[in-house]
């Protein structure tokens, strides 16, 4: 309608008149359905031409599903906590496109100088920030979305409420087991939340350890933790929990109090030299996993 060239007359008239210049319901509906539609075509192709090694792990990290489930669109800002090649860095750059924005979340360098003999060159940490960026950089093309890093407790001012949604997947563990040396987790919830905008994102999968199991036994230390925790430990911090769901379940997965979690795929952290024993954490599959919807209040 706003295309046509209306002479002055004309216009008077529609300004006078009490019938509304909405589209119509099928217009509106149709452009309200348009834009998933194509955000969903656009995701299944950004899947397809992840390397081979990547997608034989979807049927474990369901990735279409999760993205799905904690709202991530092109055009959004997304943090994404230890990022892999592929999990999840590697889908967003094409994913979230040239008007969004992939951000990297790293622990802080005095965190990790709690990993014992894991704990990387405290000096190549300071550092990080810096490389990631120009490393996420080379692997733009014209059609990626920008990037950014930081470290938890150093978030930058200028990120303060930008981010839509944020990613913790398996990484949540190492703040709870060292929350007592630092208040780590105290200290990253708090950079989630100013992070966020309000109504923003929260996603966490996270290696579920049964309900029943001691509190002592499940602190992280072996990589799970109780969901119950973990929701207590976000609304605490004042997040709404949206949505608990079982997506990434695996009730084969029946860890004893002393069991570790790179025990199993794709680690297979124990089973290295025993044929047999990798068979059967094969045949369990990877860890069951806790996945949760946190939200910011607005």
């Amino acid at each position: 309608m706003l295309t046509r060239r209306w002479s002055a007359l004309g216009l008077l008239l529609l300004a006078c008149s009490s019938q509304s210049a909405t589209p119509a319901p099928e217009t509106a509906a149709s452009a309200t359905e348009a834009a998933p539609a194509e955000a969903d075509a656009k995701l299944e192709a950004v899947l397809a031409k992840q390397p081979d090694e990547a997608k034989e792990r979807y049927t474990d990290r369901h990735p279409k599903e999760m993205l799905q489930l904690f709202g991530v669109q092109p055009g959004m800002t997304v943090v994404d906590t230890l990022a892999g090649p592929v999990f999840w860095t590697g889908i967003l750059l094409d994913y979230l496109g040239p008007q969004g924005k992939v951000i990297n979340a790293d622990y802080s360098p005095e965190m990790w100088t709690k990993f014992g003999d894991y704990s990387p060159d405290p000096e190549k940490k300071k550092s990080w920030v810096a490389e990631r960026v120009a490393e996420l950089n080379a692997k733009r093309g014209p059609e990626s979305a920008q990037v950014g890093a930081f470290a938890f407790g150093a978030v930058p001012d200028d990120m303060a409420g930008t981010v839509d949604v944020i990613l913790l997947s398996r990484a949540l563990h190492h703040f709870m087991r060292l929350e007592a040396d630092g208040k780590y987790l105290t200290q990253a919830l708090a950079d989630m939340n100013k992070l966020l905008k309000p109504g923003g994102i929260i996603g966490v999968e996270q290696q579920r350890a049964p309900e029943a199991h001691s509190d002592a036994s499940a602190k992280g230390e072996r990589g799970y933790v109780k969901q119950s925790a973990v929701i207590a430990a976000f609304e605490g911090a004042g997040f709404q929990l949206v949505e608990k769901s079982e997506l990434n379940a695996n009730p084969k997965d029946q860890p004893s109090e002393s069991d570790v979690v790179w025990r199993l795929p794709p680690t297979l952290a124990t089973s290295k030299d025993n044929p047999e024993l990798q068979a059967q954490m094969k045949a369990i599959g990877e860890t069951d996993r806790m996945t949760l919807k946190f939200r910011k209040p607005s």
